[in-house]
């Protein structure tokens, strides 16, 4: 008896780790006949209908901090974002409103921005022809609301997931891909590819149920179930997720069963512009928040400080390669077009 099968012979069924028996990747039971395009795409429909009361992600809640500004780009508009004197979140244009200097290079006193070419000082509040934008802090993400841009009817807050409460850790990763933000959405609406394209994250996956492709299915129905095991080196942690998508930019992925009950990566599509080849770009911003009741789990958050780098290592080296899947669709649909 070889060694590997005797191992997982023995291990505990009712272990949250189980052994993981190594399977040639050319075995694996081909998937596509059942990832049907019209059930992605009937998905991907339905998503992009919902409302986001045109809230858009900015960036992870800490990379906007009340020492330095933060600037990026939103759907083409230059943003700049900061923390005031009691750390507020604070959003606005990005150029200043005297002659234009780019205001993510200046300097912070106090909770006030001050322009780096004249001095001009800003507080976050209307000032000098300088208009702030309705922001939001969810204690994960930072949020803006361009109403110019989303032209939908305006909320008062963005639309968020259920997260899990009690002990957990939360990571943000943020890569950026030559696509739109439908593109990113549609790769998570296909969950059939995860054990053939990630081999090294995912293993025995099984979508136990898709939504319909006609009609239009309640909520609790527009779901992709799926059971997975995640890999952990030799090990893995086999559980049951479901896929949903609150807004057009987000879907969610929610463990229902197993270990870590409640635990959720969200996956969120910022349009930041277009590159210079033209190409409309495309920010991903993964948040994963892991959970679980266990007592250890609770003590194993001390370690939080080498623990989040791991998760960011493994969500970055994911959405590498499914950024690859994004920008192949985005360049089959529009014809290779820029």
């Amino acid at each position: 008896m070889r060694i590997t099968t005797a191992v997982a012979q023995r291990w505990p069924k009712g272990a949250p780790l189980q052994y993981l028996s190594p399977i040639r990747w050319d075995r694996q039971r081909p998937t596509y006949q059942d990832a049907q395009p019209g059930i992605i795409d009937a998905a991907l429909r339905r998503s992009q209908a919902r409302p986001s009361g045109n809230w858009y992600v900015l960036g992870s809640s800490d990379s906007v901090r009340a020492d330095r500004p933060f600037g990026t780009s939103v759907a083409g508009v230059e943003l700049v974002a900061w923390r005031d004197a009691d750390q507020r979140l604070r959003v606005g244009p990005g150029a200043c409103p005297h002659l234009g200097a780019a205001l993510c290079t200046g300097r912070m006193d106090a909770g006030t921005l001050i322009c780096p070419w004249h001095g001009l000082r800003l507080s976050g509040e209307r000032e000098f022809g300088w208009r702030p934008l309705p922001s939001h802090d969810d204690g994960v993400l930072a949020w803006v609301r361009l109403d110019s841009v989303g032209g939908e009817d305006p909320t008062d807050a963005p639309v968020l997931p259920g997260r899990p409460t009690g002990h957990q850790i939360a990571a943000v990763t943020r890569l950026s891909g030559a696509c739109e933000p439908q593109d990113i959405i549609a790769n998570r609406l296909d969950p059939w590819h995860g054990g053939w394209f990630h081999p090294y994250s995912f293993a025995h996956l099984d979508v136990l149920s898709s939504p319909p492709v006609d009609g239009e299915p309640p909520a609790e129905e527009d779901r992709f179930v799926v059971a997975v095991t995640f890999h952990l080196g030799r090990l893995g942690v086999p559980v049951i997720a479901e896929f949903t998508t609150p807004e057009p930019r987000t879907i969610v992925m929610r463990v229902v069963e197993g270990e870590g009950v409640g635990s959720v990566v969200e996956t969120h599509a910022t349009p930041t512009g277009y590159g210079p080849d033209g190409k409309p770009r495309t920010d991903v911003l993964e948040v994963v928040i892991a959970h679980s009741d266990r007592p250890g789990f609770a003590r194993a958050l001390r370690g939080s400080g080498l623990i989040k780098p791991v998760m960011r290592h493994a969500a970055a080296r994911l959405w590498r390669d499914d950024l690859v899947y994004a920008e192949r669709r985005y360049h089959l649909r529009t014809g290779g077009a820029g």
